[in-house]
């Protein structure tokens, strides 16, 4: 089951393009372009994390976490905001927010700064994870190809999660052995050539790209 993310902002196009990245990245999205429209499903009790944005209209996010609260005081809450004050930061950590980020922003940073959250709050909760078609969990670490499941080895595996946990992000060879084999890998980063060449050979619909010359990204 996908995790839900209720995105509340009056920025259309803001709107829709923070809904792609996320849905990208494997998570149900259910956006609102308004504060009347969002105070509608406060209450809804499948919803993994909430993105607000603070000024709606003559409303404010700051009003609607309070109703999110109070039906659940414990669902994750990230403010998004053009106004980089400390004030607004302060008053969004007393509201009960997890995370504050101020605009413009890279999506990319948003979706990494969601990840941690969700990880952070559902730590010893079951993380499903959709990613290109692929179904991982990670608790089990199995994947999933429709009904067919996908053998991978142990560093495959982590050598995927790396990638998952940090989509859009590039990473050299040398970071993925720092990551992915520590300190206990003595040899070649041709090592993770190879086992990137046998993940992909596994997983054709991963969107891995290699980046010539520093070395892969995911999405």
């Amino acid at each position: 089951m996908k995790r839900v993310i209720a995105v509340v902002e009056d920025e259309k196009d803001l709107n829709e393009l923070v809904k792609q990245y996320l849905q990208k990245d494997g998570y149900e999205v259910r956006s609102y372009l308004t504060f009347d429209e969002a105070a509608l499903h406060t209450g809804d009790e499948d919803v993994h994390l909430w993105i607000l944005d603070i000024m709606l209209g003559d409303k404010s996010g700051f009003d609607l976490i309070e109703d999110i609260r109070r039906h659940n005081p414990d669902v994750p809450v990230i403010f998004m905001s053009a106004r980089d004050k400390e004030f607004d930061r302060i008053i969004g950590l007393e509201k009960g927010s997890d995370d504050y980020i101020t605009k413009p922003f890279s999506p990319k940073e948003l979706v990494l700064r969601v990840n941690n959250v969700m990880r952070r709050t559902y730590k010893d909760q079951n993380m499903i994870t959709e990613v290109d078609g692929y179904t991982i969990d990670e608790e089990k670490r199995v994947v999933m190809d429709g009904d067919q499941p996908v053998d991978l080895t142990t560093k495959e595996f982590d050598l995927l999660m790396l990638f998952v946990h940090n989509r859009g992000t590039a990473f050299n060879r040398e970071q993925i052995l720092s990551k992915v084999w520590e300190t206990n890998y003595f040899g070649s980063d041709r090592v993770v050539d190879d086992t990137m060449r046998r993940l992909r050979k596994k997983m054709p619909n991963l969107t891995i790209h290699t980046i010539y010359g520093f070395g892969y990204r995911l999405g």
